[in-house]
Parts: C-alpha cells; sequence; structure tokens
C-alpha cells in the first residue's frame, strides 16, 4: 500500500518513449539494483511509515505521508519512469540472485501501483480497517524521540496533521463529485472510532504517545499544546466533515461494482492482493471446489467424532460443546497467551532456522474495541522487541477455543511471526525487500501454517481440526460474490455463519471488512493453496529425499515474494535435489 490507509493514486499519466534493451555484461544486474535504490528512496519519500515496521533507510522524521492530489499525480509520474526503464530490462541477462529478486519485487510493485490507478481509492479513503485515523496513532506510538532533535522532528510532523486532514477531505469531495464513495457501514464505523478519540483530554489521547515515551516534561508539555491545538481539531474536523456532509453521500451498497469502472477496479485488486493473473470467475470457481472439497473431509470427521455428517449439526456440536468456550475476555486471553511458547516450541521441528525475536499477545487498541477491527499481527523491526498479536476480544460469547487456536498460529508460531522474523535476519537483503509486501505470500503462508500446526501438534482441542477447514477458501467465494456477483449482505453473513467459524455478530464484521478492503480475503487461500501445490509437487518429485525443513527453508528464504517468483524458486530447488541425487 503506497499511503496510510490508502491503495494507489489518481491520475494515469503518458509512458515515456521505450528504452533500447539493456543487455551489456553485468549492466542488467546494475541497472535493477539502482532502480531498487530508487524505488526504496522515492517510496520513503511519499510515505515514511513503512520504515516503522520494516528496517528501511529513513532519515527524517518530521513529516507525514503526502496524499493532496498533486502528489498523488507526481508518484505516478515517477513510477512512470521506472516502469518505463524496468521494460528495457531483459530479464534474462540478470544472472544475480540479488537482482533477479529485486526485478520481481519491482515489476510486482509498479504493475500493481499502475493498475490500481483506474480505482481513485485516494477520493474514498474512509476505511475501519487501515485508515488514517487509526494507522497514525501507531505511528505516534512509534515516533522517535530519544534525542533532542528527534523531539524537534516529532513536533513538527505532528504540527502538519491539519494539512493532512484538509487534502483527505479535499480528496473526498472531489470523490463525492466523481461519484466515488465509501460504504455508509464503513463510514458508521469509523465515525464510531472518531468519537471515541476526537474529545480525549491531550495526555490521554494515543496520539500523546510521544509525549509520554520521552521522559522529557519540557517536551511533553509542548507536546500536549501541539495535540491539543493542532492534532484534537483536526480530528474533530475530520469526524465533523464524515457526520455532517460525507455520511449523507456514501453509497447504501457495499458492492466495488457500484463505483465508475468498478469491474475493472476489483480486477486490480485482486490481481495487487494476490498477485495472480486471475479473473474474479476463477477464484469464485476456485473457492468452491476447495470449500466443498473441505466440507467432505469435515464430515469425515465429524461422522467419527459427532456420528453426523450434517453441517448444521457439525457447527451446532462444536459450537456447543462445553469444553470450547469461553467464559470471559480475560479467559480467551489467558488462553491465547498460554498457547502461544507451546506454539514456538513445537514449530521447531519444522523449520531449520528459529527467529529470536519473541512475539507476545495483548488486546486490541481502545479505539480499536467494538469496531469490528479484525485480531492482527503488528511487526516490530527491533529483535530485541517483541512482534504483537492483537487480539479482538469483543464477543469472548461468541468466539470458541478451537478458533482463537488457528487465530494465534496464524498470527505468530509458525504463521506472520515467524516468516516476518525470519525475513529480517535473511542476511543483507535489499531494503526493496522489507517494501515488496503482498497478501498472497503473507497471508498465505500464514494459512498453509495452520495446517502445518496440525501436523505439528499444536491444537489442544479437537474442535480446531474441523474449524480450521469450514473457513479456508470462503473468503474466495464471498469477497467476488459481493463485489462482482451481486450477493447481499443477509447472503454474505449466512454463507460465512454457515461455516461456524464467525458467529453472525462477527460475520457482520467481516462483511464490512470485504467492503473495505476488496479482494483482500481471496489471498489468503490463493496462496495457502499455492504453497500446499508446491509442496506436493516436491514430495512426488523427490519421494524419499523430500525435506520438510528444506522445502520452508526455499519458501521463506527469499522473504515476502510474488507468488510466481516463489514458483519458479521451488522449482528450481526441486531440479536441483533431483540432480544432486543423480550425481549430475
Amino acid at each position: 500500500m503506497r499511503m496510510a490507509g490508502g491503495w494507489g493514486s489518481a491520475a494515469v499519466l503518458g509512458l515515456a518513449v521505450a528504452m533500447p534493451a539493456i543487455a551489456a555484461e553485468g549492466m542488467a544486474n546494475d541497472e535493477v539494483m539502482a532502480m531498487a535504490d530508487e524505488m526504496v528512496a522515492l517510496s520513503l519519500q511519499y510515505d515514511p511509515t513503512p520504515a516503522y515496521y520494516e528496517i528501511l533507510p529513513l532519515k527524517r522524521h518530521d513529516y507525514l505521508p503526502r496524499n493532496s492530489a498533486a502528489d498523488h499525480a507526481r508518484l505516478d509520474e515517477r513510477e512512470d519512469a521506472l516502469w518505463t526503464r524496468l521494460q528495457a530490462v531483459d530479464r534474462d541477462e540478470l544472472d544475480d540472485r540479488g537482482a533477479q529478486l529485486a526485478y520481481a519485487q519491482l515489476r510486482e510493485i509498479l504493475e500493481t501501483n499502475r493498475a490500481l490507478r483506474i480505482c481513485r481509492a485516494e477520493q474514498w479513503n474512509v476505511n475501519h480497517m487501515f485508515g488514517w485515523h487509526t494507522a497514525f496513532t501507531d505511528l505516534a506510538d512509534r515516533q522517535p524521540v530519544a534525542t533532542a532533535d528527534e523531539r524537534q522532528q516529532a513536533l513538527a510532523r505532528w504540527r502538519t496533521l491539519p494539512a493532512y486532514v484538509d487534502h483527505e477531505i479535499a480528496n473526498l469531495r472531489a470523490g463525492i463529485k466523481g461519484g466515488y464513495t465509501a460504504p455508509k457501514a464503513v463510514v458508521a464505523r469509523v465515525v464510531k472510532q472518531l468519537d471515541g478519540m476526537v474529545d480525549l483530554e491531550p495526555r490521554k489521547s494515543p496520539y500523546f504517545a510521544p509525549g509520554e515515551k520521552a521522559k522529557d516534561e519540557a517536551f511533553a508539555k509542548a507536546f500536549e499544546v501541539v495535540v491539543a491545538q493542532q492534532v484534537q481539531p483536526a480530528l474533530r474536523r475530520y469526524r465533523d466533515f464524515l457526520v455532517n456532509e460525507y455520511q449523507g453521500a456514501a453509497r447504501e451498497t457495499i458492492a466495488l461494482s457500484a463505483l465508475p469502472d468498478g469491474a475493472q477496479c476489483y480486477q486490480a485488486m485482486l490481481r495487487s492482493y494476490t498477485t495472480l493473473d486471475r479473473s474474479p470467475r476463477a477464484v469464485y470457481e476456485l473457492g468452491q471446489r476447495t470449500v466443498a472439497d473441505n466440507l467432505a473431509y469435515v464430515q469425515t470427521l465429524s461422522r467419527e467424532m459427532f456420528g453426523t455428517t450434517e453441517l448444521d449439526a457439525i457447527v451446532r456440536r462444536v459450537d456447543e460443546a462445553p469444553d470450547n468456550r469461553f467464559a470471559s475476555a480475560d479467559d480467551q486471553l489467558r488462553f491465547s497467551r498460554g498457547l502461544l511458547e507451546s506454539a514456538r516450541a513445537k514449530s521447531a521441528k519444522y523449520f531449520a532456522t528459529m527467529p529470536v525475536q519473541p512475539a507476545v499477545v495483548e488486546p486490541l487498541k481502545p479505539e480499536q474495541r467494538g469496531t469490528g477491527v479484525s485480531s492482527h499481527y503488528e511487526p516490530d523491526p527491533d529483535d530485541r522487541k517483541p512482534g504483537v498479536y492483537r487480539i479482538n476480544l469483543d464477543h469472548p460469547d461468541a468466539d470458541r477455543r478451537g478458533a482463537a487456536e488457528i487465530t494465534l498460529v496464524h498470527e505468530t508460531w509458525p504463521g506472520h511471526h515467524l516468516q516476518l522474523a525470519l525475513a529480517r535476519g535473511l542476511g543483507k537483503r535489499h531494503p526493496l525487500s522489507a517494501l515488496a509486501f503482498n497478501s498472497a505470500y503473507a497471508e498465505g503462508w500464514a494459512r498453509y501454517s495452520e495446517a502445518l500446526s496440525e501436523e505439528a501438534g499444536i491444537y489442544t482441542t479437537p474442535y480446531a481440526r474441523i474449524t480450521r477447514r469450514l473457513w479456508p477458501a470462503r473468503g474466495m467465494v464471498v469477497d467476488p460474490g459481493i463485489h462482482v456477483f451481486g450477493w447481499t449482505r443477509e447472503q454474505a453473513v449466512k454463507f460465512m455463519a454457515e461455516s461456524g467459524r464467525f458467529p453472525p455478530e462477527t460475520s457482520a464484521d467481516m462483511v464490512d471488512r470485504i467492503a473495505a478492503m476488496p479482494g483482500q480475503l481471496t489471498a489468503y487461500d490463493s496462496g495457502g493453496l499455492e504453497i500446499v501445490a508446491l509442496r506436493r509437487e516436491a514430495e512426488a518429485a523427490l519421494g524419499d529425499r523430500f525435506d520438510l525443513r528444506q522445502f520452508h527453508e526455499r519458501v521463506l528464504g527469499d522473504g515476502v515474494v510474488p507468488l510466481a517468483f516463489l514458483r519458479e524458486r521451488v522449482q528450481a530447488w526441486i531440479a536441483e535435489r533431483e540432480a544432486a541425487s543423480s550425481g549430475k
């Protein structure tokens, strides 16, 4: 993602005249690495926030993401220039592994950003899942304030929030005029989040985190003035704009198809999240087949456990099992925390290297609670600090232990935390790798980890075996169902609730998540199915020579990559292993 809370930029500008192919010995490698340097510098110039989650060469901490229409247009133009240069590179001339990886990542970033322009996402950027208003509270929490200079930079950064809000409002007004608006249901959730922030005393605001962290009372007083006189009024002005002007103009439907060029936008978002050139129909049908296969397996399990193959009866038995329930939110939090170290220990035998960075489980931040924000993982680039699994505790009476186990391994060991912590320890990797995130690889690995955790004996309840199979691939069905194929909110809630993974209360939250993040829910199983397919391919080709730890090392060994590049890397590993065993 390019800007905090947004997907892309506004205008499509013309391409420069094509350059002749670069083919001289060594030049292609050097050119790609130079472009990788430029891409990192360009990205951080326009949005510094990724540097607080990964190790990136950010030199200043005194500015917010650039979000004006003019900024979006200038960024488009500079990305187009990089794209033209990349097109001139002959990929076959790249004989350096680092350059090959950088080429794949550059191509994915630029191709994705250019395709997403049709969405004009900055013109309907009202989002309760990753909107700027909550993302910036995390940015405030990570603001460096250790030195006098850093504290001055912190003051300078947050004094610019009113200008940032002015640009956001201008962008949204342009969207209303052009027919681009967010769904009313999503706007209502954002307003609820803002309601929890705008009237706080300055020192109780999550934006005051730099003042609290610095342990410098003079700075704290100065920062309190910034929060009181600039941050809080800007938040209030944005909230009032949403309530008094925007909400009435927001769209009733949650479907992306309601927007101009909605079908093309959804295709671009699918491509962005999955890195695959699949049509919505292909994703939808693959999801349906996978759901049917999973259900057949669940029926076999349930026949043994419950003596029934009826889906409603299976879900009811899992839901009503006394040993699958939580007594309270505290009980749910204790349960997840208690599983954490066991998950790490039992994962270890499946990996050649385990990261040293710990993980912790913490509740959602106060401003996120009760607003439909999902449980999620927050990485930290400093291995001395833990990665944080933020758990949603809003519905302990509806959540179940089996589902909580699945989410825990997905977010921590051997899922997101293990993968991202390992990626930072890969040695001397180009900073571009830290920017080249895609959901299909990251969420695909986490989905694969849910199955690996069963293999590793991590789950403590018998219900996780059933629950983890009832939900996967339904996102591939319901997401395009809503945005392309005319599904109603009620139809989507029913389809998700019938899996038993999400009760009606949280199924409604999921629908609004799909509305806010079109295409993203398809990424989990698009990536997970691909990693499983690659493992099966390797097992079939190598037989007794297949080593699961080596397979995982190859899958994780380049960090986050497009799925096509991952397939190339795994197939090359299979060929290497076959050649080694045949003595060639």
